[in-house]
């Protein structure tokens, strides 16, 4: 049995237990302060947020001169008082067959391979022939999710598919004005130029992605989303939710799929 739609069960929303424990912190970037009355105040932002960061490894994308170095926020367990950092997980799916001419080699989406790690703050671009290394963004930021060239050779309907640009679901803006960045923000998703440059936002900044799904049938993403309607910068159950649709072969091509009447 071919299901078109695949589901990806581990795409944009879901953590286990303990990272949904650990994923909230997230690292603060005003000041805060109380009043009298011990009621938080939130001041100024910090001028200048400085993060401790490690790499854990490199990845590697589809095109031998282009290498990925994701930067991980340094903490200090409470306990122990030792620092640590997250690490990269990569996300998995299953595929029932390849006799319609796919093999995305357990990829959510053929041509991408995607991770995931606690409190990835940054990634570290380098290109071999011009020997150059940039970060995809100036500051830190926190991501849930980055989407890279896959390494492997994966196909679709007996094509080969490969990409030749990135893509970011990211907490990059203290969105709800509490102080800090974490997962109580509004999620945005951009993609970039295979150089690590940023192009644009992929949804609406005044939305927040909550999940995604693949049509393998036209090789489109689609993106569910939550319309910040009170402008108040976080999410709410009584917010409307867009689907919007992304092509994966370019996605300067993309639109709206679903709006609430």
């Amino acid at each position: 049995m071919k299901r078109p739609l695949a589901i990806l069960i581990l795409g944009l929303l879901v953590w286990g237990c303990t990272d949904k424990k650990l994923e909230r912190k997230g690292f603060q970037v005003s000041e805060i302060s109380k009043d009298d009355k011990g009621k938080k105040i939130i001041g100024l932002p910090i001028d200048s947020l400085q993060l401790d960061s490690q790499p854990r490894n490199v990845l590697l994308t589809h095109y031998p001169d282009h290498r990925l170095t994701p930067l991980f926020k340094v903490n200090i367990d409470k306990d122990s008082g030792k620092p640590f950092t997250g690490s990269n997980r990569h996300h998995y799916t299953w595929r029932e067959d390849n006799n319609d001419g796919n093999n995305w080699n357990n990829h959510l989406m053929p041509g991408f391979s995607v991770v995931r790690g606690y409190n990835m703050i940054n990634v570290s671009h380098y290109n071999y022939q011009t020997q150059s290394q940039n970060e995809f963004f100036k500051k830190p930021v926190l991501i849930k999710n980055l989407y890279y060239p896959s390494y492997s050779k994966d196909s679709l309907h007996y094509e080969p598919v490969s990409r030749d640009y990135y893509m970011i679901s990211v907490y990059d803006e203290d969105s709800n004005q509490d102080g800090f960045i974490n997962v109580q923000d509004l999620r945005r998703f951009y993609w970039f130029d295979i150089d690590g440059n940023l192009s644009e936002a992929l949804v609406p900044k005044i939305y927040s992605v909550m999940s995604s799904d693949y049509d393998a049938g036209n090789d489109l993403m689609y993106v569910s989303a939550r319309l910040d309607e009170n402008q108040n910068g976080q999410m709410e159950a009584e917010e409307a939710i867009h689907i919007f649709w992304i092509d994966l072969k370019d996605p300067r091509k993309r639109g709206l799929q679903y709006k609430s009447s």
